[in-house]
């Protein structure tokens, strides 16, 4: 069997048997662990608590935030018709199979539609910049005021990995008006430790790790065509979060939000040009969504596809260093890891291809790369997903 078959079927046994959460740790417990743990004493300095749980609250906020909301493949038909008026049957709108986040304009057609199983899989390594596992994340630092080096330096090393299982599911209502679903199925692990150098000493603070596997947040889709020319459109649609996944272990945002967009499409011969924005209200933060691909029909089965798809959210904010003075200590200063409350931009750029395997079955694959810092990124986010598209 091969890794990505594995990496599947272990997935969906996890979702599926994993023990439920009010059983076991949850991921943020254990996050809070980790910042927070006070047992192991450090010579004989009085710590910050606060400047702790500041950081645990940032780095839990940015976890959920982002861990929640992984970029979801299109629900829409990879196989598109429409009537034609001329020849008085149903043909094929397009010989693209079009892209993977971003919408494209065109619909299924009449009592036709698609279900589809897609895969996810991806090892964060960084937050807004900073290195996640290799222990260079201070936490929290103290330092005598005037000096420029702290004394005491908590850092904090995390490991997080994510497999996704998605079912999508699409059906053309009319010719023009088509509505989709996505089910996320989520397996999350995370380990981490916090290891705390007072005066050239390190000594590990905490240590913990935690899994946890259940279903996500449902999307609910609608798109209706308002003008086609056979490849060629132009859309409006609309997404709907329902907060099906649990927000204590970063599964769901735990929060509705909506989203209206719009979605254009320019195709000529064998190249087609796919434009898609939107403005998502409520949620954890209000954002913009925009994106844009290009697909080349590479062959009669094949369709070659890249994207860039991009969110600007409203108060997700940067982390920061923030100095305070010690509670406690007279000329000691705290620095802790902190959030600044700003409009943020992140954008992945997306490579891969559609192939149809035979008759209206579609494999498709393809890798995410971040084109930005901002937020917590994985080097690579890869994807393989089975569509398969019928008629009434």
């Amino acid at each position: 069997m091969s890794t990505w078959m594995r990496a599947l079927v272990m997935t969906c046994a996890v979702a599926l048997l994993a023990t439920p959460a009010a059983a076991q740790q949850t991921v943020t417990e254990v996050l809070s662990f980790l910042l927070t743990n006070r047992s192991i004493p450090t010579g004989d300095f009085v710590q910050d608590a606060k400047a702790a749980e500041a950081t645990r609250d940032t780095i839990s906020t940015f976890l959920l935030l982002e861990l929640a909301t992984l970029p979801v493949t299109s629900s829409a038909s990879a196989f598109t018709y429409r009537m034609d008026e001329s020849l008085g049957t149903v043909v094929r709108s397009s010989d693209s199979f079009g892209p993977f986040l971003i919408e494209r304009s065109l619909t299924s057609g009449r009592l036709r539609g698609s279900v589809a199983l897609n895969f996810q899989t991806a090892s964060f390594n960084t937050i807004d910049g900073r290195h996640l596992r290799d222990g260079t994340l201070v936490a929290t630092a103290s330092r005598l005021r005037g000096d420029a080096q702290p004394f005491d330096v908590e850092a904090v090393s995390l490991d997080i990995h994510t497999n996704t299982v998605t079912l999508l599911g699409n059906i053309g209502i009319t010719d023009r008006l088509d509505i989709g679903a996505a089910v996320p199925f989520v397996a999350l692990s995370l380990s981490g430790r916090r290891v705390d150098t007072y005066r050239g000493t390190a000594l590990v603070q905490a240590a913990g790790d935690v899994s946890t596997a259940g279903p996500g947040d449902v999307l609910i889709r609608s798109k209706y065509s308002l003008l086609r020319r056979g490849g060629t459109g132009v859309a409006v649609g609309g997404e709907v979060r329902l907060p099906t996944g649990d927000s204590e272990n970063l599964l769901g945002t735990g929060e509705a939000s909506i989203k209206p967009r719009v979605i254009a499409s320019l195709e000529r011969d064998r190249v087609a040009v796919h434009g898609d924005l939107g403005y998502a209200f409520g949620g954890l933060t209000n954002e913009l969504v925009y994106g844009g691909a290009v697909t080349v029909v590479g062959a009669p089965r094949l369709t070659l596809v890249g994207e860039i798809a991009g969110r600007r959210l409203s108060t997700a904010g940067r982390l920061s260093e923030t100095i305070e003075p010690h509670p406690t200590l007279v000329g000691v200063e705290t620095i802790r890891l902190t959030s600044v409350e700003r409009a943020t931009g992140r954008a992945v750029g997306v490579v891969g291809f559609k192939w149809n395997l035979a008759a209206t079955l579609l494999l498709s694959a393809n890798v995410m790369r971040p084109l930005t810092t901002a937020g917590l990124n994985a080097r690579w986010m890869s994807t393989v997903a089975l569509d398969y598209s019928f008629d009434r």
